[in-house]
């Protein structure tokens, strides 16, 4: 049976992030992932998780200026001293939140600029032997161009073969369901082709990007990770369309599953 982690960034929105924690305890859920930790503390997310006996599974590295449309460095070749600089900031809330897994945002960059593909591969190994004596892998995520307009990496077969030919132990696929079926469709096949590069799974509906259902048999595609063995989490990183709680019909049968 999946084990679910709740998008604090995006669900139980009706309370402050803080207070985020202690609503998904009580929701059911037994892990949290997370965009962004930077604005709060990292003891005072730490005592949130272990008040709450939650799990933190996964957050992003600092992307740079967010509100200014910087979406990370990685892709970037005159941007990987600030690149190692938001590895540095974020080694606090590492160590606080005991997270085993972050996600490297590659930024916008033309993917088809050699000099920009070069620059992503330099700043993948360099993140992942920064991190990979502490135990920690790092995760890559392709995004849709409608909701990411020019994100370098937007194409999950790229990502894929990428991955495989860098063969770098700590390094593996973020496989949003919601950008896959928008970029590719065939989501069950192309999760059954890159289970073994597949790190992380997220999920949210198609196209409205709400709890999950629509285009999309999200019961089936559970039932399918288990007859596949993912043994990992599945980030709910989706829009409530309306009350968090009042949306959760589709969790009911996994609440409190920590396996």
């Amino acid at each position: 049976m999946p084990r679910f982690a709740a998008n604090l960034t995006m669900m139980f929105t009706e309370h402050p992030f803080l207070d985020r924690f202690d609503a998904a305890a009580k929701a059911g859920f037994s892990a949290v992932e997370f965009l962004f930790p930077y604005e709060h503390a990292p003891e005072e997310i730490a005592e949130r998780l272990q008040c709450n006996d939650l799990k933190q599974v996964l957050f992003n590295l600092p992307p740079g200026d967010w509100n200014a449309g910087e979406k990370g460095f990685a892709a970037r070749p005159d941007k990987f001293a600030e690149l190692r600089q938001s590895v540095h900031a974020a080694l606090p809330y590492v160590k606080a939140t005991g997270v085993r897994r972050l996600h490297l945002m590659a930024g916008i960059a033309d993917r088809k600029d050699p000099k920009a593909v070069a620059a992503f591969r330099t700043s993948v190994e360099w993140t992942a032997n920064f991190f990979g004596d502490q135990g920690i892998d790092v995760v890559l995520e392709p995004i849709n161009s409608r909701d990411v307009p020019g994100y370098f990496l937007n194409d999950f077969e790229f990502a894929r073969d990428l991955i495989a030919d860098m063969k770098i132990p700590n390094v593996g696929l973020q496989f949003d369901i919601y950008h896959c079926q928008i970029l590719h469709g065939d989501v069950t096949m192309r999760l059954r082709e890159m289970l073994p590069w597949i790190g992380h799974i997220q999920i949210a509906s198609v196209p409205s990007r709400n709890e999950p259902g629509e285009e999309l048999n999200y019961p089936f595609l559970f039932a399918e990770l288990d007859r596949l063995g993912y043994d990992n989490y599945v980030g709910c990183e989706y829009r409530p369309a309306g009350e968090t709680v009042a949306g959760l019909g589709w969790f009911a049968p996994y609440a409190g599953v920590k396996v």
